[in-house]
């Protein structure tokens, strides 16, 4: 059985805790691998190791840590199909998935690429008689990421890039699901040249986000995953001193007007809703229907649900691969066979999908809902599985404010071919990112990742601009060089005169 141990110190690890996690094939429900769990110990460990090389990186210069960055962008590249072949096997999504998720991790890595201009300071000349004012950005020390398995190496390079590109170590913990995705990356890191200590992983499950929580030499703490834990994430390490970017859960809404374009609207919903086997906080959960198209828009998005091929995430025919684990695809399953008693129209029900040859895998299909009230269960709870809900209204005001009443408000879409209602919409509406005829509108690397409400704890969003503020904080330095030829002013007392 393969083994995944820690990286620590430009090495790996050996697990010394004497505790394990098992790791599945989703797509046969077999345990193929298991992967160390870090005691507090091993996480102190790791610390101090990204803390003494915090030494040196954070006074590098930006010319050598763009260099490595550089070198580590091209290597990624040449290892994409290794990266997705490691998420295929432990996450189950299908290899096309898991090569579009390596792309855009890659694009904050460019980014980072680019650290030069992001942490240009700012300079203000003779705001008083010979005084110059200047602002810069410096890094925060260690700091640390806790990831989630749907994207066990895009969330990762969301994160540390960023951070080691302004001059701090880090510290990943990732999904204990998924592991060894994470150790590759920092593995062509190191390869790369990036100095050992620079890039950490601990893996290990609650034992060792608590101790990263409390470590007095974390600066900071970025999170991915469900809203409760988020919500804890954020408590937890704020009340450690530690500045939080905890990004939760999410219940996307999809908007359909009247007068768009139906085929492109269900061609969406079904792309948005089940890609991923719908494992994604940006996937469409909830299409709102409104005046006389509901059933139409229905039927397309069946249509089209039904023709979905559902395998292996290694088999070059499967469309969507299994859930993550046994016990979470029972739980999207429960939401589904619970629907019809809290009046739902069951369209379709994939909870008894089976592929032929992997009976042990953790399969279930793709499952549409319609009709479903705000106080269902599969409306309110963040599923994320392959169960897409359906809302009726009669106008726009009444979507707008359904949508608005949610407690989620990470991403959200509307379909229409009316510019003043789109324009409309994306002022309106309370959620942190807006698609206009785009379902997923997950923003390019240089323009910030993050929703609003109870899907973000924090004042940042995760990568472009805010990434940068995240991982630096500001200083302000006012200067004085008095004239040679100036006599001392003396002594005065009074508020300083800038006329």
């Amino acid at each position: 059985m393969k083994t995944v141990h820690h990286w620590i110190g430009g090495k790996t690890v050996e697990g010394a805790s004497g505790n394990w996690g098992p790791v599945t094939d989703p797509a046969t429900g077999a345990v193929t691998t298991q992967v160390a769990l870090a005691s507090a110990e091993e996480v102190d460990a790791a610390v101090a190791v990204a803390k003494a090389a915090y030494a040196t990186w954070g006074t590098s210069s930006l010319s050598q840590r763009t260099g490595i960055l550089f070198r580590y962008r091209a290597l990624l590249d040449a290892h994409r199909d290794d990266l997705a072949v490691l998420i295929t096997a432990e996450h189950g999504k299908v290899h096309s998935d898991a090569l579009g998720e390596v792309a855009r991790g890659l694009e904050i890595v460019e980014l980072a690429c680019g650290i030069t201009t992001q942490l240009k300071g700012e300079l203000s000349t003779q705001v008083s008689s010979r005084v110059d004012v200047s602002s810069i950005r410096q890094s925060l020390g260690v700091v640390a990421g806790i990831t989630p398995f749907n994207f066990p190496a895009m969330v990762p390079m969301w994160m540390f890039p960023l951070a080691v590109a302004c001059g701090n170590t880090f510290v990943l913990k990732p999904s204990e699901k998924d592991p060894s995705a994470a150790n590759l990356l920092a593995e062509l890191a190191s390869e790369a040249g990036l100095p050992d200590g620079v890039l950490n992983v601990v893996h290990g499950d609650r034992v060792a986000v608590e101790a990263l929580l409390a470590h007095p030499d974390i600066a900071a703490v970025s999170f991915v995953g469900s809203t409760p834990i988020a919500r804890h994430i954020h408590t937890t390490a704020s009340a450690n001193h530690k500045r939080v970017q905890a990004l939760g859960g999410a219940k996307n809404h999809m908007l359909v007007l009247p007068d768009a374009d139906l085929d492109a609207a269900a061609d969406a919903a079904v792309s948005a809703a089940y890609g991923s086997a719908g494992e994604r906080c940006m996937a469409i959960s909830a299409v709102v229907a409104v005046g006389a198209i509901g059933d139409e828009l229905v039927d397309k998005i069946r249509e089209r649900a039904e023709k979905i091929v559902i395998g292996p995430g290694n088999d070059p025919a499967s469309e969507m691969g299994p859930l993550i684990t046994k016990a979470h695809r029972d739980k999207v399953a429960s939401y589904v066979t619970g629907a019809a008693a809290q009046g739902a129209e069951v369209v379709l029900d994939g909870t008894g999908h089976t592929v032929e040859g992997f009976e042990d895998g953790h399969w279930i299909g793709l499952s549409l809902l319609d009709k479903v009230s705000t106080d269902s269960d599969a409306y309110r709870d963040e599923i994320f599985g392959p169960v897409l809900v359906v809302l009726r209204t009669e106008t726009y005001e009444q979507g707008i404010a359904l949508i608005n009443a949610s407690p989620f408000g990470n991403g959200t879409a509307i379909f229409t071919r009316d510019g003043g209602a789109a324009r409309r919409f994306q002022l309106e509406v309370e959620a942190g990112m807006v698609g206009v005829n785009v379902p997923i509108p997950v923003p390019v690397g240089y323009h910030s990742f993050g929703g609003w409400k109870d899907s973000l704890f924090g004042d940042h969003h995760i990568y472009g601009n805010d990434g940068v503020h995240f991982y630096t904080r500001g200083k302000v330095v006012t200067t004085r060089w008095p004239d040679p030829s100036e006599t001392p002013a003396g002594v005065d007392l009074g508020f300083p005169r800038n006329h």
